[in-house]
C-alpha cells in the first residue's frame, strides 16, 4: 500500500541513526567551560561565549555528515592549550580504569583533561539536514554512517592536538583481555600514534592491563603489543612495556576484592612490606 511505501522510504532515510543532540547542549558546553576556567584550570582565560559560537557554526552550517575536521579551526584557534610534560596518558579500550588510575595517582593529564575535552566528553551533536536550521535535538547519524561525523571529527582534531603537544615521558594504557589491544583503527592507533613526535617524546610507557581473571589474550611479548612496538622503533621511540603493573592491579581489586587474583595479590604486598619492617 501507499502507506507502507511512505514508513518504508521513512525508515530508508534515518537508517543508521542513534539519539538525537544532547539536550540543553549549549548550556552544558558553556557552563562547562565556566567551570573549567574558574575552578578546574583557573589560570587559563579563555571567552567560553565565544568558542560556543565558533563550535555551533562549525556544526549548524553543515548537514549532519559533513563536518570535518577542519571546520573545527576556528574553535580551536579559541582554544589554544599548552599542555604538561612528562604527564600525558593515551588509552584504548581502557577508559573506566584509566580515569582511576589517572585520578588515583594524580600525576596524569588525559583528552578529557583539556578544555576541549571537559567541555564535550560524553556529549551527542549534529545539524538538522536542511543547513541553518540548528541543532537536531531527535536523531544524529551513527559514528560509522559517515567519515565526517560531527562528533568524530571534534574528537579527532582534538586526539591530534593532544598528540602533537606531547612531550617527555608518555604513557599508553592497552587492554589485555581483547584482540588488536593496539588497533590501527583505533582513535590511539589511527590519530594520536601517528601524532606523536619523536623529537619531543623521550619515552613511552606501555601498559598492558588484563582482566584480574583473564582472558589473557596479549601482553608485551605477544599480540598487537608487538606490532605497535615495531612501530614505535621504526619511528625512533624509546619505549618500555609492562603487563604486571601493580597500581593498576589494586585498582582492579577495589572493584573485585573477591577475585582470586586479588588475593594472591595482597599477599605479595603483605609478604613485600614485611620485609621491610
Amino acid at each position: 500500500s501507499f502507506k507502507g511505501l511512505v514508513i518504508i522510504l521513512f525508515l530508508i532515510g534515518h537508517g543508521n541513526t542513534g539519539p538525537g543532540t544532547t539536550p540543553h547542549l549549549k548550556h552544558i558546553v558553556i557552563g562547562r567551560c565556566y567551570d573549567y576556567i574558574t575552578l578546574v584550570n583557573p589560570s587559563f582565560r579563555y571567552n567560553c561565549e565565544d568558542i560556543w559560537r565558533e563550535f555551533e557554526e562549525a556544526v549548524v552550517r553543515r548537514t549532519p555528515c559533513s563536518v570535518r575536521v577542519k571546520d573545527y579551526q576556528r574553535m580551536f584557534r579559541a582554544v589554544p592549550q599548552t599542555l604538561p610534560c612528562d604527564r600525558l596518558l593515551f588509552w584504548s579500550k581502557t577508559r573506566d580504569l584509566m580515569h582511576s588510575y589517572a585520578a588515583v595517582t594524580g600525576r596524569f593529564w588525559t583528552l578529557e583533561d583539556t578544555l576541549v575535552g571537559f567541555m564535550f566528553n560524553d556529549l551527542i551533536w549534529c545539524g538538522q539536514r536542511e543547513r541553518d536550521r540548528g541543532f537536531d535535538f531527535q536523531s544524529c547519524p551513527e559514528w560509522s554512517t559517515c567519515v565526517t561525523h560531527p562528533v568524530y571529527s571534534l574528537w579527532k582534531r582534538a586526539s591530534q592536538n593532544f598528540a602533537a603537544a606531547a612531550c617527555g615521558n608518555i604513557t599508553v594504557l592497552l587492554n589485555g583481555s581483547i584482540h588488536n589491544a593496539f588497533n590501527r583503527k583505533s582513535m590511539f592507533g589511527s590519530v594520536e600514534l601517528d601524532n606523536l613526535n619523536p623529537r619531543m617524546v623521550s619515552h613511552v610507557h606501555i601498559k598492558v592491563v588484563p582482566n584480574l581473571e583473564g582472558p589473557f589474550v596479549e601482553s608485551c611479548s605477544k599480540g598487537s603489543i608487538l606490532d605497535l612496538i615495531n612501530v614505535l622503533e621504526s619511528r625512533g621511540f624509546h619505549w618500555s612495556c609492562t603487563d604486571r603493573d601493580v597500581t593498576l592491579m589494586i585498582l582492579q581489586c577495589m572493584k573485585n576484592p573477591r577475585q582470586s587474583s586479588c588475593q594472591t595479590c595482597s599477599s605479595s604486598l603483605l609478604h613485600r612490606k614485611s620485609l621491610y619492617l
